[in-house]
């Protein structure tokens, strides 16, 4: 378990440590009294640059939330279940906590596929040395785009690619993440919204007609939100749509 969680997290921080791999390489090279980046390097020895590495990917660390959000199903997840509070007209219940929560064990229950796939090549010869950090970032980060290549649009990635300036590429395996992660969020949000807009619109439905009979019989002084919205409760329990809808979600994937 240990060892899956672990994959998930580099699974997280491999677009931030792919950014600053460079920096390894270049600390390995430092001469003592070499200034690097404003800071006078002294005293580096065998394992300054295994030092090195730990502190890179340790500050890295604060990236997860962001990449978090940009490079798994946790932005859909969120997008859909807040559609769905707003389309039952509940504004706090469930809380954001307890939304949050149930979109995170979603997420790592999708991702733990790429979390064991990135613990087999990366993590386990990491653990026994027969590679180093640097070589995990590499070996890992195929792995991430093609769970991300997976969902992404083929217009979102044609934009990005337009907009990078970067060489058409031949397959999928060319693109780098700065296409492929800009790419996936866009499409992620599409899907979304559109998931979204499918869920609110029987309640629109319940929402018009609870309304217009109110409305017809002269009941003017009472909002008809006091109405439709345990209409909306009753029918969203009595289809079950909890699982309806967290089984719609996992199938999407």
């Amino acid at each position: 378990m240990r060892g899956r969680v672990a994959g998930l997290v580099l699974a997280l921080d491999v677009l931030a440590v792919s950014a600053h791999a460079s920096l390894i390489p270049v600390i390995d090279q430092a001469q003592p009294g070499m200034q690097l980046g404003g800071v006078t390097v002294t005293g580096l020895g065998s394992g300054a640059t295994s030092s090195w590495s730990i502190v890179v990917l340790l500050t890295l660390l604060s990236f997860i939330p962001s990449i978090l959000l940009c490079m798994t199903p946790l932005l859909r997840l969120l997008i859909v279940f807040h559609f769905l509070r707003q389309a039952l007209g509940v504004q706090t219940t469930p809380s954001n906590q307890t939304l949050i929560g149930l979109a995170l064990i979603l997420t790592v229950f999708i991702m733990q596929p790429v979390g064991q796939t990135i613990f087999k090549d990366s993590i386990q010869p990491m653990q026994e040395n027969k590679i180093d950090a640097t070589e995990a970032v590499k070996r890992a980060t195929p792995t991430v785009r093609n769970f991300m290549l997976r969902y992404v649009r083929e217009k979102d990635v044609a934009l990005f690619v337009e907009l990078s300036k970067e060489p058409r590429p031949k397959n999928p395996d060319d693109l780098s993440l700065r296409v492929v992660v800009p790419a996936y969020i866009t499409s992620e949000l599409a899907a979304g919204f559109q998931i979204g807009a499918v869920l609110f619109l029987p309640f629109l439905v319940i929402d018009m007609v609870v309304a217009s009979i109110t409305t017809s019989i002269g009941m003017m002084q009472l909002p008809p939100v006091i109405i439709s919205t345990p209409l909306k409760l009753l029918i969203f329990v009595m289809v079950d749509g909890w699982h309806l809808l967290i089984g719609s979600l996992l199938r999407s994937f």
